[in-house]
């Protein structure tokens, strides 16, 4: 692709630019990059914006070793090496986890005559809070303080939110906020708002109420995300209310709600039985153009089977597939349940069996719940009368190696002996003793009974043998 590109007599830095930007594919970016200067050996080369731009197209798409071999390519073509260009690549390094990696980064600069500024230090001391690494991000704190990095407002900010991460250190990260002041440090929007999340967090609504009140008469206007902080703490210490009143009141200023400021509402909703109100924010959400997420969904469906409208839950479970999310087996869990609890076993069986036909698997923190709903439809099924489909069933349970339980093969076997299926009946009970479930009383009496009522006395002589030995 790159190689049809029809480069002028005189390429300049903007074309180049203006064409790696319009390119969403990274290899063929990279091709554009490199045919700039393969086109005329002796006349177009790169400067310090397009290393920068290629150097951040590859960072966005995990491509670190090519963008760090562009490093070492910009010290030999002598082009400018800031620090921007390297903190690009320490932040790619922090996005996916790589901690040490951005701390390789950090300590390459040097070799490539850059010194790291105070930003650069603020920037990596930020990737360690993130990454959780609180205790290291103290000490690279100390280490900063220790080589002559004076404090800035910025890396107080990071600081206290790394106090913050913790229930037993968010009154240091109060008194640090308290202490910025008398050290001529005038906290902003960003210091309000990480202290009103982390109070929002450890259940302190109170204290972040007060500095959410604080804070406009200090000339800090709340951010969307100070006010998702605080709805969120609000819902979650049942003060509905007064959450709904603060979403108004940030519509009302021309802040726009994000799609976390809509899903913290619609759970608040949802725990406090008003699924209803719940689906009307949904509404709202799709008008603005914002796509629900799989926790907006999940915490609809949850509210929706919670209320025993299992109808509408699927209707939203299937708007949520349209959308091209996938939902686990604890969602489908709700709906199968759900229908159990209002006996429409059909309709929990066909959910079930779309959750299979749809390949959607447990994993080990799910297979509980997977288990649990089979049981549940199967007994469900065969107590209701729909015998064959929980026979199917069974054996699908048996084919998939989901152990039965004892509750369900009692459901099973009693049916078959009730209609006579000693065909069915049989090979069940000698599957229900053999994988070690204790018979209770009233089994043992039915399988007996059951034998003997369908006159097969001897098949009962010959089986009982084996089952007290097994029992």
């Amino acid at each position: 692709m790159a190689s049809r590109i029809k480069w002028s007599n005189k390429i300049t830095t903007s074309q180049v630019e203006q064409l790696i930007r319009a390119e969403r594919d990274v290899q063929r970016a990279m091709l554009i990059f490199d045919s700039a200067t393969a086109e005329y050996s002796s006349g177009f080369r790169h400067d310090e914006k397009t290393f920068s731009l290629i150097i951040l197209k590859l960072v966005s798409a995990n491509q670190f070793w090519t963008a760090e071999e562009l490093l070492q390519r910009m010290k030999e073509e002598q082009c400018n090496l800031t620090e921007d260009i390297f903190l690009s690549i320490c932040r790619g390094y922090g996005r996916v986890h790589r901690l040490l990696d951005s701390l390789r980064v950090f300590q390459r600069m040097q070799r490539f005559q850059c010194k790291p500024s105070p930003k650069s230090y603020v920037t990596i001391l930020d990737i360690l809070v993130e990454e959780n690494q609180l205790k290291l991000a103290l000490r690279f704190y100390k280490h900063m303080r220790a080589i002559g990095v004076s404090p800035t407002v910025a890396s107080l900010n990071v600081l206290i939110k790394a106090l913050c991460k913790n229930s037993g250190t968010m009154d240091s990260a109060l008194k640090l906020f308290y202490e910025m002041p008398n050290r001529g440090y005038v906290p902003d929007s960003y210091t309000y708002g990480t202290l009103i999340n982390g109070l929002c967090k450890w259940g302190k609504i109170g204290d972040a109420r007060k500095l959410f009140e604080e804070m406009e008469t200090k000339g800090c206007s709340p951010s969307v995300i100070t006010y998702t902080s605080m709805i969120h703490g609000l819902c979650q210490s049942e003060n509905l209310d007064e959450a709904f009143g603060l979403f108004e009141q940030m519509v009302g200023k021309g802040i726009e709600p994000n799609v976390f400021t809509f899903s913290s509402l619609m759970n608040g909703f949802c725990k406090s039985g008003c699924s209803s109100q719940a689906m009307e924010l949904l509404e709202m959400m799709v008008r603005k153009w914002l796509m629900p997420n799989t926790i907006t969904y999940s915490t609809l469906i949850n509210g929706l089977c919670k209320e025993g409208k299992v109808y509408e839950a699927l209707e939203t479970l299937d708007r949520m597939k349209l959308q091209g999310l996938k939902p686990d087996v604890g969602l489908y869990g709700k709906i199968i349940a759900g229908f159990c609890d209002k006996c429409k076993l059909p309709e929990a069986a066909n959910s079930l069996d779309e959750m299979i036909l749809e390949g959607i698997s447990p994993n080990r923190l799910t297979w509980s719940i997977h288990v649990r709903i089979h049981h549940a439809v199967v007994q469900g099924l065969a107590v209701h009368g729909e015998i064959n489909r929980a026979y199917q069933l069974y054996l699908s349970m048996q084919a998939s190696r989901i152990s039965v339980d004892a509750s369900t093969f009692s459901a099973l076997v009693g049916y078959f002996l009730r209609k006579g299926d000693i065909d069915k009946a049989a090979p069940v009970f000698e599957e229900m003793v053999h994988d070690g479930c204790a018979l209770d009383e009233e089994t043992w009496k039915a399988v007996v009974e059951g034998f003997v009522h369908w006159e097969k006395g001897i098949e009962a002589a010959n089986l009982l043998p084996e089952l007290v030995r097994e029992q």
